[in-house]
């Protein structure tokens, strides 16, 4: 409100969407009337119900094949218009016509300043008295993204901060950038949120397991054998579905609720057979952002012992779930990043109980060699990592192809090994 173009970059859980709808409040406490949100679709209906839930203002959504009547019914009576990235070249305003706040959600978004979507908000931009652009996303370790993003909104403030881009984990960077960006991590408002308890529950595998396991890498499908426990024909061979049967009792016992999450459409698919009734219907990518909003509100409704499942890719990002309290991950991820994103749907602010965590991983297979690369990687960082330099930082920690090749290559050894089958052909020479 007071320095009226910023970025507010709260790490993700710590409340942006409702910070944003309080300054709209104010500003509307003194007599403006329009106002709107850029954001991913992923999350239009989050917002359109966000708004009504923490403020009386009307909301306006500008998108799909009503768009233009609704763009012009706001024009008119005003409110807060909330549109989506893909919806903004239809979001056409006439010369003059002022708004008090435009907010742009999810901002990296727009850090490619070739790209038609950059140009349509920046378009939208030039209409707006305040704006604030919103990311989860740690703009210090990528300073030319936070460069472009604050030559938008404050250009001196921009150029005083490029010639210290090169140290910006320093002090003085960090003074000079103020004025535009404002960041508070979890660990700032601990206190404020319940304890977040992880554990690897370590499931030993059968021998139909085991078999499907090994024909899997001897095949190299690097996918089937990150299935591994979820591809056995017979789900009472599944020993990560046993466990999760007794997690998810043990919720219902303690008057919790359970996401489940995974990579793979057909987990998600065994998960829902395994639990039945006890499921609503899932989420993936093919539901769209409003049949996601129901189903996230027939879960709030739901009883104790309920279970959300979700693909991680769809459900992992962008989605309150704070009425879950246990969370299982059916696989190890090869980008940390992902895990942390769905694990902060219900580890969030307005997360009255402690989150349960819960890893399940098969004991001798690539589940344990993911874990235990991904573990040297974070310590080799946290040795060598200079914080001045982290441009990169999560896409280090990420299991490249190389790694994952060599994981394989090593696996099929041992398993030839153990059958006596001789070593595999070495590549033929191209």
């Amino acid at each position: 409100l007071h320095q009226e173009q910023v970025i507010l970059g709260d790490e993700m859980g710590l409340g942006n969407t409702v910070q944003s709808i309080a300054a709209i409040v104010s500003l509307r406490n003194e007599g403006a009337t329009h106002f709107a949100v850029v954001c991913p679709a992923s999350v239009l209906a989050n917002w359109c119900r966000e708004i009504p839930r923490h403020s009386d203002l009307p909301v306006v959504q500008v998108y799909g094949p009503q768009r233009t009547a609704a763009l012009q019914y706001w024009k008119e009576a005003g409110g807060v218009a909330v549109t989506t990235y893909e919806s903004t070249p239809h979001f056409v305003l006439e010369e003059g016509f002022r708004m008090a706040l435009l907010t742009v959600d999810e901002a990296q978004y727009i850090k490619n300043p070739k790209a038609k979507r950059t140009a349509n908000v920046t378009r939208l931009c030039g209409h707006a008295d305040r704006l604030l652009f919103m990311t989860g996303t740690a703009l210090e370790n990528r300073v030319q993204e936070m460069m472009r993003l604050m030559g938008l909104l404050q250009p001196e403030v921009a150029d005083q901060a490029k010639s210290m881009a090169f140290m910006a984990a320093a002090p003085q960077f960090r003074i000079t950038v103020a004025p535009v960006y404002y960041r508070r991590r979890r660990d700032d408002v601990l206190a404020e949120l319940p304890d977040l308890i992880e554990s690897r529950e370590w499931c030993p595998m059968n021998p139909a397991e085991e078999a499907a396991y090994e024909e899997a890498v001897l095949y190299e499908s690097f996918m089937a054998a990150r299935r591994v426990s979820w591809n056995v024909e017979d789900p009472a061979d599944c020993s990560k579905a046993a466990r999760m049967l007794e997690i998810v009792q043990e919720a219902e016992s303690q008057g919790r609720k359970v996401i489940v999450f995974s990579y793979f459409l057909n987990t998600c698919s065994r998960v829902l057979e395994l639990l039945g009734s006890r499921c609503l219907d899932p989420i993936d990518g093919s539901v769209s952002p409003a049949r996601r909003q129901e189903i996230l509100e027939e879960f709030e409704r739901a009883p104790a012992g309920s279970v959300l499942v979700s693909q991680i890719q769809a459900g992992g990002t962008g989605l309150n779930i704070q009425t879950a309290s246990v969370v299982i991950l059916c696989e190890p991820q090869l980008k940390p990043s992902i895990e942390s994103q769905a694990i902060s749907r219900a580890y969030r602010m307005g997360q009255t109980r402690n989150v349960l965590v819960y890893r399940l991983l098969s004991q001798g297979s690539i589940d344990e060699q993911i874990c235990e690369l991904r573990a040297e990687k974070q310590a080799a960082f946290d040795v060598f990592a200079d914080e001045s330099e982290l441009d990169n930082a999560q896409r280090k920690l990420e299991l490249d192809q190389g790694a994952i090749d060599r994981m394989m290559e090593e696996e099929a050894r041992r398993i030839r090994e153990k059958r006596g089958l001789p070593p595999a052909p070495p590549p033929e020479e191209p």
